[in-house]
């Protein structure tokens, strides 16, 4: 049995609620804190690999996932004329990579994290955390105050956990690149991910369920400022320019009302430890990634599953933490390294093939054993 009683996680998203889930299994008492009042994730799908799906099957929510998302098998890689040249096979023996929408996994899960006895509270975050030998005491934003035996920040790229434990942490930098996102209808023909290459921007189709896909187009510009939601489409429409297959049919239907979002992309590598006493980072708070291998869902719910086994098997929380880093650091650094190197080479206009050269070998080591 685990000595941890009580955790606080701070930041209600995938990362957070998968741990949630997995430190109720454990028995703990959790209490889960996320700064919008609304718990709102914004409207755009979600790429899932293979590891990622055996890491939605490990925390068990995989059938809820594939009932309500969509599983393919590959990526068929095309010319931007929509002509395929190529393919990059999902690892031997895991289940197919797919796609689901970010608010249809937002609701499987926090229905899970309600269900299990978690404590869910909103509008809310953490002002400031002082360590004891055996607790955390936390100060909340809108006051008050309590004290856990554990502390898990995933609160994101932008982590207030990560700035009141690691002051002198790197700060997320613009990358070089901006991600425009598009959810439309699907055509029958889009039964696994795409990627169409060798133009000026890159471009990705994945299924997200039975009637619908999920389009990301990366951009190579200085950053971008921000745009009206309904002018939108007229920069992606621009984008879209000299694409055929499928990418024609859905620049036609691009208008006002299109849902769209363009976000820059914004990564780091922070260097080990990502924990401080008994204060631990997870997700995108520790590694935060660009999604050009659409692993960083997969990163955090693996670090869920790998702290509760590690919880499981020790009541020594410091031997616990150090076990976690053994296991995640370099798994969950070759993503992030790999992410931006393949952005770089799209950036530099480096061949298809040298692109997916990397996605390939990428997923095939992630499908190891985590």
């Amino acid at each position: 049995m685990t000595s941890v009683r009580s955790a606080l996680i701070i930041g209600g998203g995938i990362g957070g609620m998968s741990s949630a889930l997995v430190l109720r299994r454990l028995g703990v008492a959790v209490d889960l804190i996320d700064i919008d009042p609304a718990w709102r994730v914004y409207g755009a799908g979600i790429t899932i690999t293979s590891p990622t799906l055996r890491a939605f099957d490990q925390l068990g929510i995989l059938d809820d996932v594939l009932r309500d998302g969509f599983s393919g098998n590959g990526i068929r890689v095309c010319t931007i004329e929509g002509q395929q040249v190529g393919e990059v096979p999902d690892p031997a023996g895991m289940p197919g990579s797919g796609g689901i929408m970010r608010p249809t996994l937002h609701r499987i899960l926090s229905e899970k994290t309600r269900a299990s006895g978690a404590t869910v509270r909103l509008g809310l975050t953490v002002d400031a955390l002082h360590q004891r030998d055996d607790q955390v005491d936390v100060v909340f934003s809108a006051g008050g105050r309590a004290s856990y035996d554990l502390v898990l920040g995933a609160d994101g790229v932008f982590s207030r956990t990560r700035s009141l434990i690691l002051p002198d942490a790197p700060q997320p930098a613009y990358t070089g690149q901006t991600i425009w996102r598009l959810f439309a209808d699907r055509p029958a023909e889009i039964d696994r991910r795409h990627f169409f290459l060798g133009g000026p921007v890159k471009v990705g189709l994945s299924p997200v369920s039975r009637d619908s896909l999920y389009m990301f187009l990366l951009e190579t510009c200085p950053r971008r400022s921000v745009v009206p939601d309904e002018e939108l489409y007229l920069g992606l429409r621009d984008l879209l320019d000299g694409y055929g297959g499928p990418l024609r049919a859905l620049r036609e239907g691009l208008g006002p009302r299109s849902q769209i979002v363009m976000r820059p992309l914004e990564a780091f590598l922070l260097p080990p430890p990502w924990h401080v006493g008994r204060v631990l980072l997870i997700g995108d708070a520790a590694h935060p990634t660009t999604p050009h291998l659409a692993s960083g869902a997969g990163m955090a719910v693996e670090d869920a599953i790998v702290l509760g086994e590690e919880l499981a098997r020790s009541d020594d929380l410091s031997k616990v933490l150090a076990r976690f880093a053994e296991r995640r650091t370099a798994r969950c650094q070759l993503v992030v390294r790999n992410s931006m190197e393949i952005g770089r080479l799209e950036r530099a206009g480096a061949p298809p093939a040298e692109q997916t050269r990397i996605v390939g070998e990428t997923l095939a080591m992630l499908a190891q054993p985590i």
